[in-house]
């Protein structure tokens, strides 16, 4: 099945493109006429994304942060959001709540955001080439007018 629209973005892991990323996907996401609570989800889920692109992915360098999203006609929604970084050893592991490689400072729960505002979250990731998260969600389809 092909979908109704789909964007791409690239931009440098830079932390101020972080506010970018949410700001990007929210105007894509915008087509589909989510909730208030839909797109704070969405935005909240991607910026936790993107900040471990820029945070563990590219430590102390800068590298490209890619973002693709689709929308098909059932209000289902998946965005990648990718990069070439260092990877993930274990992923099950950095997926358990409170499991941070970023120091002190780091809470260690991106992934457990994530999946508390999306339908579903996949990783993927091979170290040394970089990491893969799919975030998806089915958005309540309101009728037109209404």
């Amino acid at each position: 099945m092909k979908p109704e629209n789909e964007m791409r973005a690239a931009f440098p892991s830079a932390s101020a493109n972080e506010g970018l990323a949410r700001a990007v996907v929210a105007a894509f996401v915008a087509q589909a006429d989510p909730t208030v609570a839909e797109l704070a989800d969405i935005k909240t889920a991607v910026s936790e994304a993107v900040t471990n692109c820029i945070v563990h992915a590219y430590r102390d360098t800068l590298g490209t942060v890619y973002i693709t999203a689709k929308l098909w006609g059932d209000g289902t929604l998946q965005i990648k959001v990718r990069d070439k970084g260092c990877g993930i050893a274990d992923v099950k592991r950095a997926m358990e709540p409170l499991f941070t490689t970023g120091g002190e400072e780091r809470a260690g729960l991106g992934f457990a955001v994530m999946q508390s505002f999306m339908d579903r979250v996949q990783v993927r990731s091979k170290p040394g080439a970089g990491t893969t998260v799919t975030l998806q969600k089915k958005l309540a389809r309101r009728p037109p007018n209404g």
